[in-house]
């Protein structure tokens, strides 16, 4: 069997793709991928052994100018494009986890009549997905939540998955991820990150109380700036602290983002669906600050669901700054009873098969389609 994997732009879309080919390829599926040129899953992909196939898309703008036409142009070309690599792949079966490449694609499947399945990652679905769910013929979900948000149309094709993640970001332990990054396992540790971009909304905050959380006893930090924002947070760093701190990690990214979430006693982030489903598999409290523009308010969305659940604390990226960040990580990871009563509900919302619930979907269809 041969399986079209399809989504970028963010590792949210990238690596839930990835570990979907890796369950696919153990069972001995053969995987192609197609992206974006020039793109963070092209750059991604180099380090895999799939076969990288580019398409040129462009984000297509909301408002009516000539970006607009020349957005819809290009996404043709990208159709056609895709419509003549399915005649050489012959795949049984397209995925797609999201991303602006992810509807010409799509797309052209529907045209080449070639099964096809998407998954959505967020409670509020966006507006490509809910385009594409009339094209496809199975929609996994990571939270049933989102069914109301299809047309009734598409809603018999909806089943509930949760959104796959990698298995070393269940099974690496907290002493691998101290170890990896040179942390002290009787310390409590703080983790920090704004995505696979970096947010700077998360850095100006932290370097704003940088002198304040460094004064907490018996606490380590781990802070992923993103790296267009590494070299200047770190020149900030060096410039408030004045010394080498052993506690502090200041990192532009991180591959194995595993350890870090493995060494995590709390966690201060953005509201992506990929990374809240990484962070209650580990079972992490967090203080979420959704991105303000993320595609129809989805984070929020996202991090509203969280704090409802008593899991997280949602901070508007507006509100956000040194002082909140001070307090909400005084408040909450220094009560052991509410860091106790966090990790517990962070945990209950996990949903651990989602990998294998997905590959069930497309192995499922793709016997439908040869009956």
């Amino acid at each position: 069997m041969k399986a079209v994997i399809t989504g970028g732009g963010t590792g949210g879309h990238i690596y839930p793709a990835l570990s979907i080919a890796d369950k696919l390829k153990k069972e001995n599926w053969e995987i192609e991928y197609i992206g974006c040129k020039d793109s963070l899953e092209e750059e991604i992909l180099k380090n895999t052994d799939y076969p990288f196939h580019q398409v040129k898309v462009l984000a297509l703008p909301r408002k009516l100018n000539l970006k607009l036409f020349k957005s819809i142009f290009i996404s043709i070309q990208a159709i056609i494009k895709s419509y003549k690599l399915f005649k050489e792949i012959k795949p049984d079966i397209v995925f797609g986890t999201g991303g602006y490449v992810t509807g010409p694609v799509l797309i052209a499947a529907k045209l080449r009549k070639v099964p096809a399945v998407i998954h959505e990652q967020n409670i509020y679905p966006g507006v490509a997905n809910k385009i594409l769910s009339f094209f496809v013929d199975k929609i996994a979900v990571n939270n049933i939540e989102a069914t109301r948000y299809f047309s009734n149309i598409s809603k018999n094709k909806i089943v509930e998955t949760g959104n796959p993640i990698r298995e070393e970001i269940i099974k690496t332990k907290r002493a691998e991820g101290i170890k990896k990054l040179d942390l002290n396992h009787k310390y409590k540790t703080l983790f920090l990150m704004g995505g696979s971009l970096g947010s700077r909304t998360i850095n100006k905050a932290f370097l704003e109380s940088l002198k304040d959380i460094m004064q907490f006893n018996k606490l380590q930090v781990i802070l992923i700036t993103g790296r267009d924002n590494y070299q200047e947070v770190k020149s900030q760093v060096n410039q408030i602290m004045n010394e080498d701190c052993n506690r502090l990690r200041i990192i532009p990214y991180l591959d194995n983002i595993e350890w870090a979430y493995a060494a995590a006693d709390i966690i201060i982030c953005r509201a992506g669906a990929t990374g809240l489903a990484e962070i209650t598999a580990r079972g992490i409290p967090s203080i979420l600050i959704p991105f303000p523009y993320s595609a129809e308010g989805h984070q929020r969305v996202n991090a509203r669901f969280m704090e409802k659940k008593k899991a997280a604390v949602m901070v508007k990226d507006s509100d956000f700054n040194g002082e909140t960040l001070y307090n909400s990580v005084k408040e909450i990871l220094f009560d052991q009873d509410r860091l106790k009563e966090m990790k517990k509900n962070s945990q209950s919302l996990a949903k651990l098969n989602a990998v294998e619930n997905i590959v069930e979907i497309i192995e499922s269809q793709v016997r439908e389609e040869s009956s």
